[in-house]
């Protein structure tokens, strides 16, 4: 036990010694993880977004006046059967003029000026819901069919998709971006790491020369480089959850779409990105040592040049 303590002494010593590198090491981690995980959540966002719309409605069809421009008594309970008897429709809701002028309220509440019309002006109109929402041009375009009953054909479905391929890309560029700032992380504290050693060199000449293990040597650096990984995401786990929090918090009432996150998202991912970061910290250490070790070895006590 007394051993581990020392070798936990040695790295927080290491840390003290190289304040300014150290924070650099720190620093990369931070930026590289913070910009991943920054990507992760906002993925996260449109996922979820993009799920709550989608089981909702996604087709709505305006229908003209029945007994008016050539739309007969019942045509409009006659539309809906038949919408119901499509393959692609999972579910019709109808909504009479009196419904559109209750929605119609609810949406311009407290905006006299938009609320001061002919209620009768507003059409009747059918909500759709899809079994699949990739079907809804072919559902559109039936519609489009029914004249002179329907009036108009709107859908979100394709913005819809516009979010889904984001969605994608967003998941590429998340995972392209993790890697390659990942990468970055690991080789600046590897250079730590090697400039950790070089300013103890006598020091580890030393421990070589009494019979120490390189085992014995790699701890204390393996563990200053896990410090720095793990400091650098936990900072940025940290600034991500509170910058998506005080967004969230900031736009209560957008009510297009939502910006909060689950703290159990962040939790479950804040934890990987965590050990993401020791891993990383311990890798650049690792690659840092091996050079020096693996020369220690053949010339003795002395570091090569260049190191």
């Amino acid at each position: 036990m007394s051993r581990f303590f020392f070798l936990v002494r040695e790295a927080l010593t290491n840390l003290k010694r190289n304040l300014l590198v150290v924070a650099g090491a720190v620093l990369a981690v931070f930026i590289s993880l913070s910009l991943a995980f920054g990507a992760l959540v906002v993925n996260e966002v449109l996922r979820f977004n993009t799920l709550a719309w989608q089981e909702g409605v996604h087709v709505i069809a305006f229908l003209n006046d029945e007994n008016a421009a050539g739309v007969s008594a019942g045509a409009h309970q006659g539309l809906i059967a038949e919408v119901e008897s499509w393959e692609e429709v999972q579910a019709v809701t109808y909504y009479d003029k009196n419904d559109a002028w209750i929605e119609y309220q609810q949406i311009f509440d407290g905006q006299d000026d938009l609320l001061d019309i002919d209620p009768t002006i507003l059409p009747a109109s059918i909500r759709i819901e899809l079994i699949e929402i990739e079907l809804h041009s072919s559902v559109k375009f039936r519609l489009e069919q029914q004249t002179p009953v329907v009036r108009e054909v709107d859908t979100a479905a394709e913005e819809i998709e516009q979010l889904q391929n984001l969605s994608s890309v967003l998941n590429v560029l998340g995972l392209g971006m993790a890697i390659v700032l990942g990468m970055s992380a690991v080789v600046l504290i590897a250079n730590t790491i090697r400039l950790a050693i070089y300013a103890r060199r006598d020091e580890v000449a030393v421990m070589k020369l009494v019979g120490a293990s390189n085992w014995f040597i790699r701890v204390p650096f393996l563990l200053e480089g896990m410090i720095e990984g793990l400091l650098g995401a936990a900072l940025a786990v940290f600034t991500v959850w509170l910058g998506s929090s005080r967004l969230a918090e900031a736009t209560e009432s957008f009510e297009l779409i939502r910006l909060d996150v689950p703290n159990q998202f962040f939790f479950r991912w804040g934890i990987l990105f965590l050990i993401f970061g020791a891993l990383a910290g311990v890798i650049g250490s690792l690659l840092g040592l091996s050079r020096y070790l693996r020369d220690a070895e053949g010339v003795g006590a002395d570091i090569p040049a260049g190191v």
